[in-house]
């Protein structure tokens, strides 16, 4: 994979999460983490434990859509290899199931006034999956690595978000500092990046954090194998022995091992696949996102170059059947780059900005010079029903104003290469997800960034963003973020569809199984109950 495929390919991903209303609630830096864990090491592998009647011992097998393209926290680019590795590695800083950012393996933060300065004290007791004891070198040594700043690197980073990161040093009493070029008050949810060994170099081949589990296998085509770490920090937990992650080719295969008892977990189902499910059988659980699904424009190809016809798309289409048709209806409808999962960050006056409006449509393309419409081909990765099932439905509601939708299928590496990376398309129509954050959410709309896989460029959005970073204030910042909401509804940056509703499918084997309102598959807290 090549340095420029890494840098620019972060947070995309091709399945669907739900739309939950959740805002994003964030623990003040500098406080712990309630309720702090005794670091004294893991429950033995087997019994149980008489104060909670918690079952340990056993194994999950998770159906996964997407083969594995990266083991590396600092390189894994698809948002299917991130919820996979949640479980092995751990940052700084760790979302909960309920969105909430809390320390981890750190066990505070202080922020400098000037927000320039981050300085982590690091929890004690922890070891790595090789035996290693964890400690600021480690943590020095992941930052830097993340951040482009090691003598052997070129000053590339590796997580493009941390490529702000001025230096990183150990203190004098075994506190990390990150000394940043310019204020960043918007940082703190990116140190939520892995920490590996001092000096290690090998993720890819053996992957070596701190998390619940730890790497024993891969095998393509197949599946992925972790197996539990019995010396995990957290008391308690993981439950099970051994998590194995089943590949699927689509999701119809993965539908039928379940059905044949295969998988236990079933993730991004959508609602007639959910109720095709036997109830004594199975559970079906959900919860929030910040998915944004995209009928991606390419602004810097003709015709799509012109905003009238960007408007025109957004006017031809009906999102509500679009839902109806690829979800079941289980999905909430956007017309803009942010879903209501983020909470205030999302601007609630742009709710229901388009309707359809056939006529509207086809008035805007003659003005921009197509009155009898134009061809358009829309690249869709192929493994991902749910976008493919949207082009079909765009395809039928775009002719109705002369517009000819060619769908072309690609595998998903193509896509990531073509489509993400060289920009080498007309449209496409994929979700897009973040750190949870606000801010990372609309950074890929910066001219400059590398996320920016649509072309967009706006002097003026690049201004918000530049300032964002530089204030304290929250609603100050809110209001950042509703402008730069309303300029990409006015600019019809490209056409936004729906935050999906993901529906998991949990055997009533098992219990404790959370989504998250991001995309990870945490099976810590998971434990067979039959």
């Amino acid at each position: 994979m090549s340095k420029a495929f890494k840098k620019a390919v972060s947070a995309i991903l091709g399945l669907t999460l739900c739309a939950g209303m959740c805002a994003c609630n964030q623990t003040q830096p500098g406080t712990s983490a309630s309720g702090e864990p005794d670091a004294s090491g893991a429950v033995e592998a087997s019994g149980a434990d008489a104060d909670t009647d918690a079952v340990y011992g056993g194994e999950a097998v998770v159906g996964i859509t997407q083969e594995p393209s990266s083991f590396d926290p600092h390189t894994a680019v698809a948002a299917g290899d991130k919820e996979l590795i949640f479980n092995i590695y751990e940052g700084l800083y760790k979302f909960d199931s309920t969105g909430t950012l809390n320390p981890c393996l750190a066990t505070d933060c202080e922020i400098s006034e000037d927000s320039s300065v981050y300085t982590f004290t690091i929890r004690e007791g922890v070891t790595f999956h090789n035996g290693d004891t964890l400690d600021a070198d480690d943590v020095v040594y992941s930052l830097k690595r993340a951040a482009g700043l090691l003598d052997s690197q070129d000053g590339t980073a590796l997580v493009t978000e941390l490529d702000c990161i001025k230096d990183v040093e150990k203190s004098d009493d075994g506190k990390v500092v990150v000394t940043l070029e310019s204020g960043n008050s918007e940082l703190l949810s990116y140190f939520t990046t892995g920490i590996i060994p001092d000096g290690y170099d090998n993720c890819e081949a053996a992957p070596v954090g701190t998390g619940p589990f730890m790497f024993d296998s891969y095998t393509i085509g197949e599946n992925v194998t972790l197996v539990k770490n019995p010396n995990y920090w957290q008391d308690g937990l993981p439950y099970l022995d051994t998590v194995t992650f089943k590949i699927c080719a689509d999701m119809d295969s993965g539908l039928l091992e379940l059905q044949n008892g295969n998988i236990d977990i079933f993730p991004y189902l959508d609602s007639i696949r959910a109720e095709q499910l036997d109830t004594t059988q199975f559970t079906i659980e959900s919860n929030g996102s910040n998915m944004v699904q995209i009928f991606a424009l390419n602004n810097a190809v003709a015709p799509l170059d012109d905003a009238r016809v960007r408007e025109a798309i957004n006017l031809a289409i009906n999102r509500e059947d679009i839902i109806e048709v690829t979800m079941g209806g289980a999905g909430v409808e956007l017309t803009t780059a942010m879903s209501p999962a983020m909470g205030s960050y999302y601007d609630t006056s742009l709710d229901g900005t388009y309707s359809q409006n056939i006529d509207e449509a086809k008035a805007l393309l003659a003005e921009a010079g197509y009155p009898d419409g134009f061809e358009l081909t829309v690249t869709v990765p192929s493994n991902y029903l749910v976008h493919v099932n949207t082009a079909v439905e765009l395809a039928s509601e775009l002719s109705a104003v002369g517009i000819d939708l060619e769908i072309e299928q690609v595998d998903w590496a193509t896509w990531l290469e073509s489509v993400y990376t060289n920009r080498e398309y007309e449209s496409t129509v994929i979700c897009l997800t973040s750190d949870y954050a606000p801010y990372d959410v609309l950074q890929r709309y910066a001219s400059d960034s590398s996320d920016n896989f649509i072309n967009y460029s706006n002097s003026e959005v690049d201004e918000l963003l530049a300032e964002i970073p530089t204030l304290a204030d929250t609603e100050a910042k809110t209001e950042l973020y509703h402008q730069i909401l309303n300029i990409l509804v006015e600019d019809n940056a490209s056409c936004y569809i729906q935050d999906p509703t993901t529906l998991t499918a949990v055997s009533v084997r098992l219990t404790g199984y959370s989504v998250y309102p991001m995309y990870v598959q945490d099976m810590s807290q998971v434990k067979v109950v039959e």
